[in-house]
């Protein structure tokens, strides 16, 4: 087991658990990423939800069509300039999802210890008795004895709206199943997973591409959601059909670990993918519920030594209907943020749910006390242990940056960087203080246009904790000779000071490149 405890050792005083939570710029170094749907695409509500903590938007394709999406995502760019407030863009994609089709859209009631015929004829109703749906290959991955759950937005194992039911039979292409629990499946799409059974269909579906060259190239999206993610090819495969794109051959491959397989092959895949998601609402039917936190744990810590994104998924379900979240959902949610994770994914909660903005405003709360007692000093000396000597150069600086910052305790540090790479490797280090990742454009051409690079890079901050991007003039160079009032770094320092992290008299710890040498420097401010 890799986590160690990474709460802080010294007692906590019980009076300062009833101290009132200090407001900040920025909600908390933890992100959240909100899913955008019908109950959270107007203009207002969207501005709401930035201003709330919201930082990375996404859209999920295995429901709306690409008109309905765009729309969302035209009232989404009008929040973000009024609001002031930067967001990312991710694709979620459909993948292998197995689906049960309504055609009629009417509520069907499954009681328990009946039959019901799950087949491939998509041309017959969907009744109590027989459940059409999207895949003909079932009946040759199944066999008697083995687990299906069926749900509108995944099984909890407490909801009333989704389904357990234990193969019977197999006759022909159908699969005869017995209902383990009642349950009343509403709408006209359900997802089926068949509990550890290989599924054998492409992660990236056909709809995936055709949505993704189109769609996804036209809004020049930041991250795609590999849903179904199996093996490292499946990761590979998508990055070269994105090299292929032109505009969105920069986006991020965040991996999304749905199932078993995916598990098994992790460590492969975590090397492929520019980030983790841990999709717990498959992957906790998948496994036993006792291990699910054992899974969590050892990603968390593997994607944190790699110095890649890992976001965790299903926290707050019950927020969907209700203000707020049980004592075991808040308590989820922190130790999500003490295992290291760098953001948290909402699903169902601002797609449908009836309170988006509570919603991440609370979980945003709930991050921010985690980060006050997570063991920063421990975690420092895990990651600089695990990485060992000799450190690459750019490894050195990033730690460098982060202990003279820990040392001197500054405010802020503040990173000038081209690719991000840089400001990144700070973050892997977790310091206690908020990272300003400055993103110096660079000038391209493709021998028909100039274009400016840096744009990518800083909405790709917005996932990964304690990073808050700054997308830098070009007109304006970050050479620290450079003492006009329109230099980089008094932006990025006016900017700190109007947010309210950098105060008179604050320390600040830059990074920056001078020349062919990397530099890392301690300013005290005046007056």
């Amino acid at each position: 087991m890799h986590s160690t405890h990474l709460l802080l050792e010294e007692p906590i005083r019980m009076a300062s658990i009833l101290e009132p939570s200090k407001a900040n710029f920025f909600p908390a170094m933890a992100k959240i990423v909100g899913t955008l749907g019908p109950r959270s695409r107007s203009v207002e509500v969207i501005s709401s939800c930035l201003k709330a903590g919201l930082s990375v938007a996404r859209f999920d394709f295995s429901w709306g069509d690409a008109e309905y999406h765009q729309e969302t995502l035209e009232n989404l760019r009008t929040a973000i300039r009024a609001s002031k407030k930067l967001c990312a863009v991710m694709l979620d994609t459909v993948g292998p999802e197995l689906q049960v089709i309504n055609k009629s859209e009417k509520a069907i009631t499954l009681k328990a210890d009946a039959n019901v015929i799950l087949t491939p004829d998509q041309g017959q109703d969907a009744t109590s008795e027989i459940l059409p749906i999207n895949f003909a290959g079932l009946a040759k991955a199944v066999k008697k004895g083995d687990t299906i759950f069926i749900g509108q937005y995944l099984f909890t194992g407490s909801e009333t709206t989704s389904v357990w039911l234990e193969v019977n039979e197999v006759k022909d292409d159908d699969v005869v199943c017995v209902t383990k629990n009642s349950a009343t499946l509403a709408g006209s799409l359900f997802t089926l997973h068949a509990c550890q059974i290989r599924i054998d269909l492409p992660t990236l579906s056909d709809k995936d591409k055709q949505v993704i060259s189109s769609w996804g190239v036209k809004n020049k999206i930041d991250f795609i959601s590999l849903s179904y993610t199996r093996h490292a090819e499946d990761v590979r495969e998508a990055r070269e059909f994105l090299s292929k794109l032109g505009d969105i051959s920069q986006t991020q491959i965040f991996a999304k670990i749905e199932n078993v397989e995916g598990l098994t092959h992790f460590d492969e895949i975590l090397k492929e993918a520019d980030g983790i998601i841990l999709s717990r609402g498959n992957l906790g039917i998948d496994l036993p519920p006792e291990k699910v936190f054992l899974f969590q744990k050892s990603a968390v810590y593997k994607c944190n030594m790699a110095g890649k994104p890992a976001v965790v998924t299903r926290v707050v379900d019950s927020m969907t209907d209700n203000l707020r979240p049980t004592r075991a959902e808040a308590t989820d949610v922190a130790n999500a943020v003490l295992d290291g994770c760098d953001a948290i994914l909402l699903g169902a909660e601002t797609l449908r749910g009836l309170y988006p903005i509570e919603t991440i405003s609370t979980v945003g709360k709930i991050c921010a006390e985690a980060e006050k007692v997570f063991n920063q000093e421990q975690y420092f000396k895990r990651t600089v242990k695990f990485v060992g000597e000799p450190m690459t150069h750019l490894e050195s600086i990033a730690s460098s940056a982060v202990r003279a910052a820990l040392k001197v305790k500054a405010s802020v540090i503040i990173c000038f960087t081209s690719s991000g790479r840089a400001a990144r490797l700070i973050a892997k280090y977790r310091p206690t203080m908020p990272v300003l990742s400055v993103v110096i454009p660079r000038l391209r051409t493709n021998q028909l246009k100039w274009s400016f690079t840096g744009a990518f890079e800083a909405r790709q901050s917005l996932i990964v904790r304690g990073l808050f991007p700054l997308l830098a003039d070009p007109r304006h160079p970050a050479e620290p000779t450079n003492a006009t009032n329109e230099s980089v770094l008094k932006v990025a320092l006016d900017h700190g000071k109007a947010s309210g992290v950098i105060k008179s008299h604050d320390r600040v710890v830059v990074c920056q490149k001078v020349g062919d040498a990397s530099v890392v420097k301690i300013i005290e401010l005046e007056d």
